[in-house]
């Protein structure tokens, strides 16, 4: 007598529970009760409340065969994700494929671009934007250290997909948060999409990307980084301009400003430093998401962490992990003296 038969019973559903029963195979469960005779009823009279499990699809399937065991609810939605998987591919396959591009370009690009042009270019870019010598000189160490331990390549394969994932987030991800910003029904819609993208494990993003695309397409790693990294931007872009002094925006109405004035020489300049720190985060996960999408074929210091971890190289895995260490800090030097260099001309002003 399985747990639960008398609630069955008590609610008068036996025939229905009986006009479903399963006549599949046994589980092992089963067959092993068989084997030893049957259930023993004195023993399941005998079971303390202590021992009660809960009602679960489980327990409940073992008193009556209507109810779906947890693994038909699996099951279930695996099959209905492939009956919509052909229709959802011709809607995102073309819309995506600009991502593929964009990722195969910029890896060649960084890749056959040859290191005695590839390097000064980078530390061009990184004095424009920071105007630091310090993290030229740090820019320069960093990326001369990998080429010197012949992790350049890897290197520039992290780097170019790092660009263009961060460049998408920022693209997509700052007038999202603007709009949130301007508009309280639209964050409270928005921000339970943000906190599922925050808290789901970065693995879950490619389950089912990969049943949508190829292994070899770069879109399947590109989308799974966009969406882990696009949330801090968001966020910290409309909690800067909501930060944006009442008293300014009163003065802005004042002078006459229209919204998009307002916008953009008033709200938008202000809270540019919030905007600066949601890049940073954003490219730091980012990188952290390269590294986990190499096992859908991302190229980069992501392989070789893989690479040490599946055939037990601990000297592969620790270099190319320290590679992936100094790429974090070469980016977040960056961003955050493009951030210093933001709040000094905003104090000169």
């Amino acid at each position: 007598m399985a747990t639960y038969d008398g609630v069955f019973d008590a609610l008068g559903l036996r025939e229905w529970c009986d006009a479903d029963a399963r006549t599949g195979p046994m589980s092992m469960e089963d067959l092993m009760a068989s084997a030893q005779g049957g259930s023993d009823d004195s023993a399941e009279a005998a079971r303390s409340l202590w021992d009660l499990p809960f009602p679960s699809l489980d327990a409940l399937a073992e008193s009556c065969a209507a109810v779906p065991r947890s693994r038909d609810l699996t099951v279930g939605l695996e099959r209905g994700f492939l009956d919509i998987r052909d229709s959802l591919k011709v809607v995102v396959d073309p819309v995506t494929q600009p991502l593929s591009w964009m990722l195969r370009e910029m890896l060649w690009i960084m890749t056959a671009t040859p290191w005695w042009i590839m390097i000064p270019i980078l530390l061009v870019i990184t004095w424009l934007v920071g105007r630091s010598w310090r993290v030229v000189t740090l820019v320069a160490v960093f990326i001369g250290f990998l080429a010197f331990v012949d992790h350049y390549v890897p290197a520039m394969q992290t780097m170019a997909i790092i660009f263009v994932c961060a460049f998408i987030c920022v693209l997509f991800g700052v007038p999202i948060g603007i709009a949130m910003s301007r508009s309280d029904r639209l964050q409270r819609s928005v921000t339970p999409i943000l906190d599922m993208l925050q808290t789901l494990p970065p693995f879950v993003y490619l389950i089912p990307l990969i049943f949508l695309f190829s292994v070899t397409e770069p879109k399947l790693y590109g989308i799974a980084i966009i969406l882990y990294a696009i949330v801090p931007v968001i966020r910290l872009t409309d909690l800067g301009i909501r930060l944006v002094d009442k008293d300014v925006i009163e003065a802005a109405d004042a002078f006459g400003m229209t919204n998009r004035q307002k916008l953009f020489g008033v709200q938008i300049p202000l809270a540019l430093p919030n905007i600066m720190a949601g890049v940073n985060q954003t490219i730091m996960m980012s990188l952290a998401m390269v590294v986990i999408a190499s096992l859908v074929s991302a190229p980069g210091l992501g392989v070789l962490v893989l690479r040490g971890i599946r055939n037990l190289e601990l000297g592969t895995g620790l270099v190319a992990g320290l590679g992936i260490v100094l790429l974090a800090i070469l980016l977040d030097r960056v961003t955050k003296s493009a951030l210093a260099r933001i709040d000094t001309s905003r104090k000169q002003t």
